[in-house]
């Protein structure tokens, strides 16, 4: 432990001084500007203009993170993925916007900036920035990230109450993207240590928020795996072509993550239950669990960041979809960058070793949701978001994708407008894969302001059900979930 802790400390003091020497540049960050450039504080609004009519059913916050410098970044080194987190969220109750709040993570380097006190539970790792995805478990709200940095338990007012994996005692990394099984609701992740570059792990936590599984899988040069997929009996792992890279530390990047072509691109599929002890009682075993349980396939050298779902065949194949980047963080150190993408279904065979690819879609577009009551099985629709890189602040819309029929349907919020990842929300628990609605926040260009827009997603293309505007900008961010008030 006190090996780690010296290690971890060595690397922040020459990352720190790598930053202070790198160049100032051109002062040009396109992730600094327009849709992307962050709020100078939290806020507070209770009064919100409504067009059109809330559905009475919804009633919960639309949660939404994502990277917010507190304090102005050296434009040239600064990579979109670590600035400062902050939280957004919508309260709807019986047809009303009852409020909008935006707060700041407390990490301790923002509560540091923000001079308020340390937060309360343990730390984990050299990650201090928690600002990719909000969601609700075990009756809490939780703000995650990658790379070894604990979850963080917000309130239902959105501010920090403290540092935890989950309610459970252990210290370890988990991850922004688990998977929760639908009908046990238990967590499921592929977890990454940023300085453990030789090691990853499958955990779970189950639906009171307690780790009960934890095995260790061997890996080479640090993958930076941001995203996962579950199926009834397997979990995905995405071991891809973007590898922790010191050279990058060393030069002064925020973020230390580049594209390696020595790195093989691998998918790996363990079984969930059957093979791995539960140690809900105990954490002893699970470091013993043998990894010659991993099934690995072989596929093109790619990178992705989001899974759609995934599920079994009868034949004991697995299908997965999936945004595909042809490459990713090979020149850029500011953020993503315009290489090809593609929505591709791929199909793991029971009798093979190489991953089938089918390109369902080459429009570039991201953030593929769907109804996570059909998670783990087949499925229809899925919706995701037109995507330019090149021209991030391009007006961008929704898209579904009928998986059955093959046809798409799309909704464009207007000529200057941009929408975030959109979630689906379900009518009710028994409701049709479509009945329900679409929620998004989106960014007008035109006027710098931002609001959230309903839509019915039986019909997507219709004008919206209802449009909330946001009193204050929402800067174009990560990821978010509806969080049902009876969670």
């Amino acid at each position: 432990m006190i090996a780690t802790k010296m290690i971890e400390s060595a690397a922040l003091w020459v990352s720190r001084q790598a930053q202070k020497r790198a160049p100032q540049g051109d002062g040009q960050n396109q992730f600094l500007e327009g849709s992307f450039a962050p709020v100078n504080q939290e806020s507070t609004f209770t009064r919100l203009e409504v067009t059109g009519q809330i559905p009475t059913e919804l009633d919960g916050i639309l949660a939404r993170i994502g990277p917010n410098p507190i304090t102005p970044p050296n434009p040239s080194t600064y990579h979109w993925f670590v600035g400062d987190g902050m939280v957004h969220g919508l309260r709807l109750l019986n047809g009303e916007a009852v409020w909008y709040r935006n707060r700041w993570v407390g990490t301790d380097k923002a509560n540091k900036k923000l001079e308020r006190p340390r937060a309360d539970g343990k730390r984990h790792g050299i990650v201090d920035t928690v600002n990719t995805n909000i969601i609700g478990h075990a009756g809490s709200l939780w703000a995650l990230v990658e790379a070894g940095a604990l979850p963080v338990q917000l309130d239902t007012n959105l501010d920090t109450v403290k540092h935890s994996l989950f309610h459970s005692d252990r210290a370890a990394a988990f991850t922004a993207h688990p998977h929760k099984d639908p009908i046990s609701g238990d967590l499921h992740s592929i977890c990454y240590n940023a300085l453990q570059r030789n090691r990853i792990h499958y955990q779970v936590i189950n639906a009171k928020g307690e780790l009960i599984r934890r095995v260790p899988i061997s890996v080479k040069h640090g993958p930076m795996i941001h995203d996962c997929a579950l199926t009834a009996s397997k979990a995905i792992i995405l071991d891809l072509p973007v590898t922790f890279s010191f050279k990058a530390v060393f030069k002064g990047a925020t973020f230390p993550y580049q594209w390696n072509k020595r790195h093989s691109a691998r998918v790996g599929v363990l079984p969930r239950h059957d093979s791995f002890p539960d140690n809900s009682s105990s954490h002893k075993n699970s470091e013993d669990c043998n990894e010659n349980e991993v099934r690995w396939y072989a596929v093109e050298p790619c990178y992705v960041f989001h899974t759609g779902n995934a599920f079994d065949l009868d034949d004991g194949s697995i299908v997965m979809d999936v945004v595909v980047h042809e490459r990713m963080f090979d020149q850029s150190i500011q953020g993503p960058e315009g290489n090809k993408i593609t929505l591709e279904r791929w199909t793991l065979p029971a009798n093979g070793t190489n991953v089938e690819r089918k390109i369902l879609s080459d429009r570039a577009q991201e953030f593929p949701r769907f109804d996570e009551r059909l998670a783990t099985k087949d499925y229809r629709y899925l919706y995701t978001v037109g995507a330019d890189v090149s021209a991030p602040d391009s007006p961008q819309p929704l898209i579904r994708h009928d998986l059955q029929s093959g046809d798409v349907v799309e909704h464009w919020y207007g000529d200057s407008k941009v929408t975030g990842e959109v979630v689906f929300v379900p009518r009710n628990a028994n409701s049709a894969e479509d009945d329900g609605w679409l929620l998004s926040y989106v960014y007008d260009l035109a006027d710098d302001s931002s609001e959230v827009v309903i839509l019915d997603a039986t019909n997507p293309s219709a004008e919206p059900l209802a449009v909330i505007k946001i009193p204050v900008r929402v800067p174009m961010g990560f990821h978010g979930n509806w969080i049902a008030a009876d969670a």
